[in-house]
């Protein structure tokens, strides 16, 4: 008898603040690690592809290669098919879980997972089942965030709220927020070969990344299933988010504003 997959609660959710951060990534900015594994030919298996803007860069790079990406959400799947250009015709999307991928045996040279075992309640069951669909002379690539490093300026009791918030909804979630600085342990601990490690920043500094990050998360904490899940937890009352939604937007302008959001990264051999 196999073991029951896991069903995880995504603590962000799909609501248009969270697709907005979605879109913005690439390659370039959530994925420079893998930039030298990303040569012509390969085949490439996106896991929590979103709306696929990161799907999309890689298959431009690999062509004639292949782009797979899966999500376990339906309508943010066919939202992904919807956006494939015309001309782009070696990326697909599919509806699936990681703990469970509908694959065979080393089927990828590469499978890539950005900002998904932060939401597992299993990383390392992930882990292994990425590893099994990678062939062996293979990688698998994988980068999430640490919110307990990430830092701001100026100083705001709000956002250290926010903080505290949001690290209580996603550990209710048997998730781990912090989860960029476990990846090495649970790549190890899913029995790798080899694992190289690396760390990189989001940094917004300037007045356009500013007012891009700061609306999407003054959005985010008001209109999200994070907000949701926090209030149904009790962890947060409406008034206590519409006071962290203004935080957020009150940092844009702040003089010296800054916000960094440093990510782990890693690239196993099976």
């Amino acid at each position: 008898m196999t073991d029951p997959v896991p069903t995880d609660t995504y603590t962000h959710g799909h609501s248009e603040s969270v697709l907005r951060s979605h879109t913005w990534r690439t390659v370039e900015n959530s994925a420079a690690y893998l930039t030298d594994h990303l040569t012509s030919g390969k085949r490439i298996l996106d896991i929590g592809c979103g709306p696929g803007t990161i799907s999309l860069d890689m298959a431009r790079r690999v062509n004639p290669g292949e782009v797979v990406g899966i999500d376990m959400s339906a309508e943010v799947i066919d939202k992904a098919t919807a956006s494939i250009p015309t001309d782009a015709t070696n990326v697909s999307f599919t509806q699936g879980s990681v703990y469970s991928l509908d694959f065979a045996d080393d089927s990828f040279d590469i499978v890539h997972a950005h900002q998904v075992l932060q939401h597992l309640s299993d990383p390392v069951a992930a882990l292994l089942e990425m590893r099994r669909v990678c062939r062996p002379e293979g990688v698998v690539a994988v980068r999430d965030a640490d919110y307990r490093a990430m830092a701001w300026a100026p100083a705001d009791d709000r956002l250290d709220r926010w903080m505290n918030m949001y690290q209580a909804v996603a550990r209710g979630n048997d998730a781990e927020p912090d989860a960029g600085r476990y990846l090495k342990g649970w790549a190890e601990e899913a029995g790798f070969s080899s694992i190289t490690c690396s760390a990189s920043i989001w940094c917004f500094a300037d007045d356009e990344d500013q007012e891009w990050w700061g609306q999407l998360w003054a959005g985010r904490v008001l209109d999200s299933s994070l907000a949701e899940q926090a209030i149904a937890a009790g962890i947060a009352t409406q008034a206590e988010l519409a006071e962290i939604s203004t935080a957020f937007t009150e940092w844009i302008s702040e003089p010296g504003a800054w916000f960094s959001v440093p990510h782990g990264e890693i690239l196993a051999k099976p």
